[in-house]
């Protein structure tokens, strides 16, 4: 009798995965339509034509004579076809799985349950990833992103707390292929960073890291306090497009006050150690912008103009301005009360985001740039705003 229900048990067990197997194939030949979808909004047949185009041009003898071009030519190529291939993945892994369920049914073979499932599990995953594509449909959401860190109140604390969101912003990008180029640094007093911009280069740089700007609060047992006692920091992340050089923004000169000086920190290899270093105040609002890492002061100060442009024409959008005149330089407190998300180190571990309500109890992948899920959150939530 015991056999015998061990038996009823099996076949009710065996009987329950090939279900599984049915409907997962059933689903996923119905998601056909959803990748078929996606194809269509992420333009797929679009861009292998225009990175066709563009491969042309770079076989062009005058293709390298201009460097800062070549190189954004060739970073878009690659954005490019960094997109093509992940939808032609998508698209081949559903094919292959199908065909495995298919293969698996037809054989009675439960073995393969666990992995098909897995396999569904992350091709719905893969397929919102990609989604979130399209949601990047702002005018400079294309654009190269340019961002600042300043660190709050608090002295070495929140300037070391500075200095880690410089360094999981950094690995973000590094992750995702983007090109990550240090700007502007300026040492901690103790440890950390006073300031620091880094400029990140590639396709929709801006359109994901645009919901980043703001400000964040760390809690943790301070390392610099040798009583051992639980701190809150905060620093602001800043966040702007790139914008190439646009003549619709004209800076006087005796609105500016430019001044050089040595350059400083990361760690001596990113900079030059000379007096090459230019600083540049926007007098009429106080913004305050910098450039340290090119070759040369004229360079550097292109470079600062450049920013500073950004900055302005960034601030002139958002706070829907007829001109930049009429921008006052108003800054937003970094402090309580005013942070977009918070990371907990302690007594328990969780980053949450405190607009979408998004949250991740692995503190330590999210600061090592693993943050995609709270950008993917926040373009979700604005999609229809």
């Amino acid at each position: 009798m015991i056999y015998y229900l061990k038996d009823i048990l099996h076949y009710l067990e065996d009987a329950s995965l090939i279900i599984a197997l049915e409907n997962a194939r059933h689903e996923l030949i119905a998601f056909r339509e959803n990748v078929k979808e996606l194809g269509t909004a992420l333009r797929i047949e679009e861009l292998r034509t225009e990175s066709a185009e563009l491969e042309k041009t770079t076989f062009e003898p005058d293709f390298w004579s201009n460097q800062d071009n070549s190189t954004k030519t060739l970073q878009k190529i690659k954005q490019m076809k960094a997109k093509i291939e992940g939808y032609e993945a998508l698209a081949t892994k559903l094919e292959d799985t199908i065909i495995l369920i298919e293969m698996a049914i037809e054989e009675n073979d439960e073995s393969l349950t666990e992995e098909i499932l897995e396999d569904q599990r992350a091709i719905y995953k893969e397929e919102e990833r990609q989604r979130i594509q399209v949601l990047l449909s702002g005018e400079y959401d294309k654009n190269n992103a340019i961002i600042s860190f300043h660190p709050g109140a608090g002295g070495t604390e929140a300037q070391d707390w500075a200095l880690m969101l410089y360094r999981l912003y950094t690995r973000w990008g590094e992750k995702h292929g983007y090109n990550v180029k240090l700007l502007d640094w300026l040492d901690g007093e103790e440890a950390g960073l006073k300031s620091a911009t880094i400029l990140v280069e590639g396709l929709n740089a801006y359109g994901y890291l645009k919901s980043e700007n703001g400000v964040h609060r760390l809690v943790r047992v301070s390392p610099f306090d040798s009583s051992g006692r639980r701190h809150t920091s905060f620093a602001s992340v800043e966040v702007m497009p790139e914008f190439d050089d646009d003549n619709s923004i004209e800076l006087r000169d005796e609105d500016l006050e430019i001044t050089a000086h040595r350059s400083s920190g990361a760690g001596g290899q990113h900079v030059n150690k000379t007096d090459s270093a230019i600083r540049i105040m926007h007098i009429p609002t106080g913004i305050v912008v910098g450039c340290q890492t090119e070759r040369s002061q004229l360079q550097n100060k292109e470079t600062a103009l450049k920013m500073l442009k950004s900055k302005l024409m960034e601030i002139k959008e958002r706070e829907k301005l007829d001109k930049i005149e009429d921008i006052k330089g108003n800054k937003t407190n970094i402090e309580w009360g005013s942070q977009i998300r918070s990371y907990v180190f302690m007594p328990y571990t969780l980053v949450k985001d405190t607009r979408t309500g998004y949250e991740d109890g692995n503190i330590q992948a999210v600061m090592d740039g693993d943050i995609d899920e709270f950008i993917n959150a926040y373009l979700k939530e604005n999609a229809n705003k």
